[in-house]
């Protein structure tokens, strides 16, 4: 099959994917249960993709760990998110040369 059907395939699902919630909802969603719902779908997606990825992009998974612990206290208590990420990733470091210094 050729290059470009594949390409047309992929932009013609990408365009409906976008296109048909519009055409199709028209009037505001008036149901809160809804709106609760598709207001809550990014961050539910985003989490999914996000949480095993860091536990498995380290050399082991206690790095990982620790890394996912600090930048959840810190952006609990509210820190910047370069401040949750260079944390984070001291925290792989320090784990990651505390596990080589006992294994």
């Amino acid at each position: 099959m050729s290059i470009y059907a594949y390409i047309f395939t992929m932009a013609l699902t990408t365009y409906l994917i976008r296109v048909l919630p519009m055409t199709i909802f028209r009037k505001p969603i008036r149901s809160q249960f809804l709106r609760s719902f598709l207001y809550y779908v990014p961050y539910a997606c985003l989490s999914a993709m996000t949480f095993p990825a860091i536990l498995t992009s380290t050399a082991s998974i206690v790095s990982g760990a620790a890394a996912l612990v600090v930048a959840v206290v810190l952006a609990y208590r509210g820190k910047s998110l370069i401040v949750v990420a260079l944390s984070s990733s001291a925290a792989v470091l320090v784990v990651e040369q505390i596990l080589k210094f006992f294994l």
